[in-house]
């Protein structure tokens, strides 16, 4: 399918000045949020509730492992000093001490209650899904995803930039998943960056801020599983099932994610790319993706005199 046209009215000042859409930091106008980085430690900054719970839960469980094995470590130390052979030459022998066995029984049962206290109200939040402002249909496929907006009826394929599905005339010099000057340059030529490799995608999921989005996901041939870790989602997608799984963006900005589930020979070239942008960038759009997708002739707008 054709690239989606790009945001006339969000592009105004990148046409005016096109060095800008290549600056890693920024494409399309809309700050790079969620992207992986080269040798960072740590979550992708969290702009969804569900992405900020995940985190909350990370923390809380870091905590109680950490205690645990000072613990258990101080244990083992103290042990190894107060009782080896040297110092405790005559061993103690017994096979019962009641109130150790009843703190050691007792003492895990309340971590498991907390961890599970904490942990299940947020997975009844992920799996319980609201009334969809938008609802949208990811369909894996090897190697590339294919897009559905439900209640819009338009739909598009995604490929990853560099993918032999979108070079065209004038790429002779761009190898197929190999990022050489030629590859730098389709993706410069696209609005992204060298850094951009291997998840940027020739046409993007595109979302209003602040509205609840559903995303139904299945896929056509093996399991693919769609994610993108600064919004905490991440579902399965199986031939024949159909899953779903919700959020709600809080910050505009363009959020990269990746096939999770290992599907193929170019699973590693499965990227996705979501762009979270105003209602009114959203709705101009959608208006572009009509009448490129479905056909569908947008209404003149008569300026007023």
């Amino acid at each position: 399918m054709k690239h989606l046209l790009p945001l006339s009215g969000l592009l105004t000042s990148l046409a005016a000045l096109p060095a800008l859409a290549q600056d890693s930091l920024r494409i399309d106008g809309l700050d790079v949020i969620g992207r992986p980085v080269d040798g960072e430690t740590g979550f992708q900054p969290a702009v969804t509730e569900l992405a900020r719970d995940i985190h909350d839960l990370d923390h809380l469980i870091l905590v109680i492992i950490t205690a645990i094995t000072v613990f258990v470590t101080g244990l083992i130390i103290w042990v190894m000093v107060r009782y080896n052979k040297k110092r405790n030459p005559n061993p103690s022998s017994f096979t019962h001490h009641t109130p150790i066995e009843i703190a050691w029984t007792i003492g895990p049962i309340l971590i498991l209650v907390l961890i599970g206290a904490y942990s299940l109200p947020i997975l009844f939040r992920q799996q319980e899904i609201p009334e969809a402002d938008i609802t949208i249909k990811a369909i894996g496929n090897q190697w590339y995803w294919t897009y559905e907006y439900v209640d819009e009826e338009i739909a598009f394929d995604s490929y990853m930039i560099g993918a032999p599905a979108t070079l065209g005339d004038g790429d002779e010099d761009v190898t197929p998943f190999v990022l050489d000057d030629a590859m730098v340059a389709k993706l410069e030529d696209e609005g992204y960056s060298r850094d951009d490799f291997l998840l940027a995608t020739d046409t993007s999921v595109v979302i209003p801020v602040g509205k609840t989005i559903v995303v139904q996901v299945t896929a056509s041939d093996v399991i693919h599983s769609w994610t993108i870790p600064a919004f905490g989602v991440k579902q399965d997608g199986v031939p024949g099932r159909l899953a779903e799984l919700w959020f709600t963006a809080e910050q505009e900005g363009v959020y990269f994610g990746q096939c999770s589930e290992l599907c193929g020979q170019a699973h590693a070239y499965m990227p996705i790319t979501v762009k979270v942008v105003s209602e009114e960038a959203y709705a101009e759009w959608l208006g572009n993706a009509k009448a490129e997708y479905a056909g569908i002739e947008q209404p003149l707008t008569v300026a007023s005199k």
